[in-house]
């Protein structure tokens, strides 16, 4: 039987080698590890493996944004998510992106082993803390709408808010009582984590998900 080829992305060296020695442990041929988002697009579209793990907060590209642009190329690709992020807006912009599966870090070699067979053979799966948060979202209805960009804090979104609703950094700072340069900082920020090259593609980004509309 073939053995698994996987991707490893995380941006804690020391962590990446512990999932390696566990993965190989298991059996499954790690063809490549990547500390960002953009290391792990270019490795994926490189190596094409079975199985993508995939960390969600990294500099210069987060998870969410390097699944999006992976199953964008390729709709077949299998992300399974390995992260600390345990939040609702994590998890669900995580499966809009993509994902096929979601487990929290700190899983015992076994539950990772499960996921990853379940993943391999395209099955969506979940960790036990995560599935009854999925249970309690659905249970609830579907009236709780996940906030966009969850990569991004609370002022991120904020400035991309109003950036999206056509305002200057010189009026942004104004209406939020900062200074000029703390929303260029802010800016530079989204830029990075959402993986786009200016302004304008901001914000498209943003008005697509609803933002800049107040």
């Amino acid at each position: 039987m073939t053995a698994v080829r996987a991707v490893v992305a995380d941006d804690h060296p020391v962590f990446r080698a512990g999932l390696r020695v566990l993965l190989e442990d298991l059996g499954v041929d790690v063809v490549a590890e990547a500390g960002d988002g953009e290391e792990a697009v270019a490795a994926v579209l490189r190596e094409r493996p079975d199985v993508v793990f995939m960390d969600l907060q990294m500099p210069r590209l987060g998870g969410i944004e390097a699944t999006r642009r992976l199953v964008a190329e390729d709709p077949d690709v299998r992300v399974l998510v390995l992260t600390m992020v345990a939040d609702d807006d994590a998890l669900f912009a995580a499966v809009q992106a993509g994902a096929l599966g979601y487990v929290l870090k700190g899983a015992g070699q076994a539950e990772i082993g499960r996921a990853l067979a379940a993943v391999a053979a395209g099955e969506a799966v979940y960790d036990a803390q995560v599935a009854r948060r999925l249970r309690a979202f659905f249970t609830a209805g579907a009236g709780v709408v996940a906030r966009p960009f969850p990569e991004l804090t609370d002022r991120e979104r904020e400035v991309l808010d109003l950036m999206a609703a056509g305002l200057p950094n010189a009026t942004i700072a104004r209406r939020l009582f900062v200074s000029e340069k703390t929303v260029r900082n802010n800016v530079t920020a989204v830029f990075a984590k959402l993986g786009v090259r200016d302004r304008a593609e901001a914000v498209v980004r943003a008005r697509e998900a609803g933002l800049g509309r107040s």
